[in-house]
């Protein structure tokens, strides 16, 4: 009975399956059951069927749904993280938060075939530069008829396919300053006429971290709950996305982050349960960045690369660190979200050291390995067989799916990149720090 309320409680979700409608895919773990016949070698001059220059960079995904790409992007002008925030091989130590503190961040749609711009909207105005990111960084969501942003900045906006403004909110400006050091970066998950929303921080202010459902139709606040820690100085703050799982028969919001992990009732926010042990040594600056994803009934967290990477069963009430705990290692991700094809999952550090895991047990399923040398920030891509992980220099490793390791192809953009790769169909969309490319299939 327990696996066919599952399979109900999947079903009810929004058959995205041929589209890519929000952070990390249709399968929130960056992976596509759908797309084939990927292009497997490319670079500037070879295997892009288009490109389009855009005004400045963001680590947001594209979001593609039909014949629409959308993009965020910030207003063109100190758009250089090299310049003003990050280095290749690794960020200054130096944040500006006072750059361009009120140039415009944008959504963009975009024709698919082509490339040509259909529409440009205002999404908010209050972009910074924190290191390497900027206010763009979240990622939109869609259904198909409408798309939904939110800005680094707080500013919550609802468009039609025409891009036209359905409604706009301030969340900093209901709910207070956000309070990250590095600047607010997670994206909203869209459910069943709802949005979800985590803000987890605590670096820079006194308020309190929380979690919250807005009515996607409207706007309006549907509930909006404190999300405790204890967890000191730097590592409240979260740059992560929640996650949606059946647990015990029905769909719970897991939030991950600031030293725990916590399961939410999507009647009202209600914390259900929480996990610790992510954070043992109490470390002050311990903010955390990877999504959390979910296979088989089991979460799996990973907190910083070297650290606990956890895999843990969600259910029941309370406290359940010590008592749900499936396997813990060391061999998760800072930055990058891993990724799985339902057999194996495949972390890719920071330093472009990928692990093969079985997810039952943790254990390697062959020997780390290399790829490009480089700093990765983006979250590598599984589809067609092949995973796709791309460099901050823009280049992409593919690599063959599977229980040993082989290298298809190293393919040079040679541009800066923060942004995920994703796939939908045959075609392989990359976001660079001054182009969109469109990567054709065979």
């Amino acid at each position: 009975m327990r696996t066919v309320a599952l399979l109900v409680l999947l079903a009810a979700l929004p058959l995205l399956a041929d589209n890519w409608s929000e952070w990390r895919g249709p399968n929130q773990n960056g992976a596509s059951a759908t797309a084939r016949d990927l292009a497997v070698s490319w670079d500037t001059a070879q295997g892009v069927k288009w490109r389009i220059k855009l005004e400045s960079w963001s680590a947001a995904t594209p979001i593609i749904w039909g014949d629409v790409v959308f993009v965020t992007s910030a207003e063109a002008g100190f758009n250089d993280p090299l310049k003003y925030g990050a280095q290749r091989g690794g960020p200054r130590m130096n944040a500006r938060p006072d750059v361009n503190a009120h140039d415009m961040l944008y959504l963009i749609a975009l024709n698919r075939t082509d490339g040509s711009i259909l529409w440009k909207r205002e999404t908010g105005d209050k972009n910074q530069i924190y290191r390497k990111q900027n206010m763009a960084s979240p990622s939109p969501v869609t259904d198909g008829t409408h798309v939904w942003t939110m800005t680094g900045g707080g500013d919550v906006r609802a468009f039609d396919f025409d891009g036209n403004v359905l409604w706009g909110r301030d969340l900093q400006e209901d709910y207070g300053r956000f309070g990250l050091n590095w600047g607010y970066a997670s994206s909203p998950r869209l459910h069943d006429g709802r949005l979800y929303i985590q803000v987890l921080h605590g670096m820079t202010t006194d308020d309190p971290s929380y979690v919250l459902a807005l009515d996607a139709a409207t706007g309006e606040t549907i509930w909006r709950v404190d999300r405790p820690t204890d967890a000191p100085h730097e590592s409240p703050d979260n740059y992560a996305t929640p996650l949606l799982v059946p647990v015990d028969g029905e769909l719970q919001l897991i939030v991950s982050g600031a030293d725990y992990v916590t399961g939410h009732s999507l009647g009202d926010g209600s914390e259900l349960w929480r996990l610790g042990g992510f954070n043992p040594n109490n470390d002050r600056n311990y903010r955390t960045i990877a999504s959390s994803m979910e296979m088989d009934g089991v979460v799996f967290t990973t907190s910083r690369a070297g650290r606990p990477f956890v895999a843990f069963r969600p259910g029941g009430a309370g406290d359940l660190t010590g008592k749900a705990e499936v396997w813990t290692n060391n061999l998760g991700s800072d930055v990058p979200t891993p990724t799985t094809d339902g057999k194996i999952i495949y972390v890719v550090n920071d330093r472009g050291i990928l692990a093969a895991l079985d997810p039952k047990t943790g254990s390697e399923i062959y020997p780390r390995q290399r790829l490009e040398p480089g700093t990765y920030s983006s979250s590598p891509l599984l589809a067609d067989g092949k995973i796709y992980a791309t460099s901050e220099d823009g280049t992409t490793t593919v690599v063959q799916t599977g229980p040993e390791f082989e290298i298809l192809a190293v393919n040079k953009l040679d541009d800066y990149t923060l942004a995920s790769p994703v796939a939908v169909d045959n075609e392989i969309f990359i976001r660079t720090m001054q182009y969109l490319y469109c990567i054709g299939g065979k």
